[in-house]
Parts: C-alpha cells; structure tokens; sequence
C-alpha cells in the first residue's frame, strides 16, 4: 500500500503541473455560440450554431450547446454571422512604399506588415503572384512552424516575364526572371522548381499595344517545364486571343478577366473542359477611377486603417478626382471594367471554376485588406449572389491552391479559419466589412476596424 501510495504522489504532481501549464496558457478549446453560419460550401446559412475550436482546428458545428471543459472560453456571438476567412488568389506583397512603387521596398518587415494587414481584414490566406524575392520562402517556413502570424501565404516566387516589357513595376534583378528563348525559360522554372514555389506566373500581354508580348514559344516551355515539375502556372491575361492560345496550350490558372471583349462559348468551353480557373480581379481596372468616384470613402474607417493618411489623400483628395477625370485612359478603363463585369457573370454561368483575386498591392490603389471586400461588392454587382462570390473568395480558391483539406471552408478538422461579422452578407455583401472578430488557425487576431 505505500509503494503504491509513493507512486501516485509523482502522478498527482505531474497532473497538476499539467494543469497549471494550460491554465499559463490559456484555454485550448474556445466556443463560438449562438451564430448564424456561413461554412462556405453553398449550404443555406444555419441558425443559432455553436463552434468549437480545439488546438487551431473546427472541432464540432452544433445546433446544440456543447459540453465544455471548465477551462474552455465560451463567447457568445448572439445575433452575429460567421463565414470562412476570405482567400485571395492574386495579391502581391512589398511592392509599394508609402504612395509609390520601388524596388526597396520588398523587404521581410513590409512583406510581414502587409500579411498582418491582410489578416486584420479577414484575408487569412493570400498568393503572392510573382516580383517576389527569395526572403518569401523564409516567411513561408516561418508560419508554418508556428512562429509568425499574418496571412498564411503561398507564392508564385519571381515569375517569368518580357524583357523591358511586362509586367510594368519597378523590381530588383532577382525579382523577376525574362527569358528571350524557350531554352531560358525551361532553365528559370528549374531554378524555381528548387525552391518549391506553390505556382510559376508569367505575363503575357503587350501592355495594350505599347510593348512587346511574350513569345509563345517561351510561355509554352514554361508551362510544359513548370508541369514536368508538377507545378501549376497562371497567367497574367488581357486579351480574348492570348487567352483562348495560353488555355490550349495547358495554363492552369488566367489570372484576370478577359478585358478586351466579350469572352465566346469556344473560350468558355475549353475553360470548363479543361478544368482552369477565371479570376476576375475586378479591382483593377476599378481602382483606376473608384476613389476618384467615391471621395466620401476618405471618411470610412474601413479605408483609413488600411492606408496611411498621405495615400488616403492621394486616393481621394481633390487632386485625385481632377486627375482621374482628366485621365485620358479613363475611358479604356471603364470600357475593361464593364467587360470585366460581363466575362465573370458570363465564365460563372458557364460552369467555369471561378476564384477570387484582387491584384491588391501592387501598386498604391490596389489596398490590401480593403480591396477584398470591394470586390466581394463588385462581383455581387456583376450579377453573381453574395453566397456565390463567397464561395468563389474560400472554398474555390482553397480548392485552387489544392489546400480545400485544409481550409476554405467551416467544416469539423479544418482550421479555425473564420470572420465573425455584425450583419449577414447574404443580405448585403457589404456586410463583410462589418467585422467583429477574426480568427485565424484558431488565435483571436484584432481586427482593423473592430465592432462590438
């Protein structure tokens, strides 16, 4: 009886010190009740849910409240809606510097400031699509071991581009690859092949007119080398004609709309056929004159926590507004966004696999965090349903990314990838910005403009 007794003195201890180290730690199993949800996968929104989270992970979706351990933290979110973290498929990180674009500004401190931002609005996962240095890789390995918050982020490493042409940014030499023959350019997958990039990018297009394109025979090799890899290629796209020669020719992914016309049935049966995903990118042709139409924007703090005050007066001041409307490429800009508008309604009708990008960062008006709401807005105002552009911006984009296992949508072992939000999107879309809480592998993040 006392040898017994001695043993389980050690175990009571060992128990207890247990017990104090997640008390330390704080609760592992965390409560999301009385929600109204939105998982993502087309499924009508339910009412009056309790989400368990446990170790970064959906552990149970109940319409029953749970049984809890006496240390889990239960919060009640009663009349609030959650829907899955917003994916965006098309960003770029570090390219932009206060109000301008240079080269210097890809570093890890701003690649890492523009992932939290991301994260403070809800995007929880984001691909870098190119004009990326090599520091992306360290990031990358970093959040995956656990030992750095932000937007978990994928990239698509430097891209492949046209000597002294596309795509347009000022960038440093190990940032961008410009092969002038097929062989170069089956040498520059395999240099990227080697840092295992999660896709290869390439531009395509003439810049309207005014630079050269790229070579067919150039973005082929990259796509038969890049899928001799097993690596997946996008294409940064304008027009209907490189769009129909890049899709027969293997592309995965057309990185934008179609802009120069409407897309046709021929276009739009290979895209299905073939399985490649349309990403409309809406913002870019918008962000060319939509601050300049909605200065009262300068007001929103939705706006203003995403940018800094000298680039919220550059984006709506009175100079911006003189300056777009004397624009003499408003007119092409406004005649790409309504094709823009027409070719995503078009392609989703179609059955074509639509995802979700904004081309946000890449230059001063293409804002990180706030882009991905407006163009939630805009893709409801090209005719698609808030449920749809959802499904589109998580769980198409995480089946894109081939993560659909592990996030993308609100269902039991996935991640806690989630926005918690003051109003129901499938009301009104632009109900996504009235963020409550976001929560990202389970870990409460501060939101940008945080409502109670």
């Amino acid at each position: 009886m006392r040898v017994l007794l001695c043993a389980a003195i050690p175990l009571f201890f060992l128990l207890l010190s247990f017990q104090r180290a997640e008390a330390a730690n704080g609760p592992q199993t965390i409560v999301l009740s009385h929600l109204r949800l939105i998982d993502g996968t087309g499924a009508p929104a339910k009412e009056d849910v309790f989400v368990t989270i446990r170790d970064g992970k959906i552990a149970a979706i109940t319409t029953a409240k749970p049984e809890t351990p006496p240390a889990a933290r239960v919060i009640d979110y009663s009349g609030k809606t959650v829907m899955p973290g917003l994916i965006n498929a098309h960003g770029h990180l570090a390219l932009v510097c206060g109000t301008q674009n240079s080269a210097t500004c890809y570093t890890k401190d701003n690649v890492l400031a523009e992932l939290r931002q991301y994260e403070r609005y809800g995007v929880t996962s984001m691909l870098s699509l190119g004009v990326n240095r090599d520091l992306i890789y360290d990031v990358r390995a970093e959040q995956r071991a656990g030992q750095l918050d932000g937007a978990t982020v994928y990239s698509a490493d430097r891209g492949i581009g046209v000597p002294d042409a596309a795509p347009p940014l000022p960038h440093a030499a190990d940032q961008l690859y410009t092969p002038k023959t097929p062989a170069e350019a089956r040498a520059d997958v395999d240099a990227m092949a080697s840092r295992h990039p999660d896709f290869v990018k390439i531009w395509v297009d003439n810049l309207h007119g005014t630079k050269p394109s790229m070579d067919p025979a150039v973005y082929r090799a990259v796509i038969d080398e890049a899928h001799r890899r097993g690596l997946r290629v996008a294409a940064h796209v304008y027009y209907l004609a490189d769009a129909k020669s890049l899709v027969a020719d293997g592309v995965d992914v057309l990185a934008h709309s179609v802009r120069d016309q409407a897309v046709d049935e021929e276009l739009l049966v290979a895209l299905k056929q073939r399985g490649v995903y349309y990403i409309p990118t809406l913002t870019v042709d918008s962000s060319s004159f939509a601050f300049a139409e909605h200065p009262a924007w300068k007001n929103d703090l939705f706006l203003q926590k995403a940018v800094s005050p000298e680039l919220l007066d550059m984006l709506t001041g009175d100079a911006a507004v003189n300056k777009a409307e004397s624009d003499s490429s408003l007119a092409l800009h406004k005649r790409d966004f309504a094709n823009d508008e027409k070719n995503l309604k078009l392609a989703y009708d179609a059955g074509v696999k639509v995802g979700f990008g904004t081309d946000s960062g890449a230059i001063p008006s293409r804002v990180p965090g706030f882009s991905e709401h407006h163009e939630l807005e805009m893709m409801v105002q090209s005719g698609l349903t808030p449920m749809q552009a959802i499904m589109c911006a998580t769980k198409s984009n995480a089946e894109m990314l081939g993560v659909e296992k592990t996030t993308g949508t609100l269902t039991v072992g996935k991640q806690a990838d989630l926005i918690v939000l003051d109003g129901n999107p499938l009301d009104d879309i632009r109900n996504t910005q009235k963020i409550v809480a976001v929560w990202h592998g389970g870990r409460e993040v501060q939101p940008a403009v945080a409502l109670k």
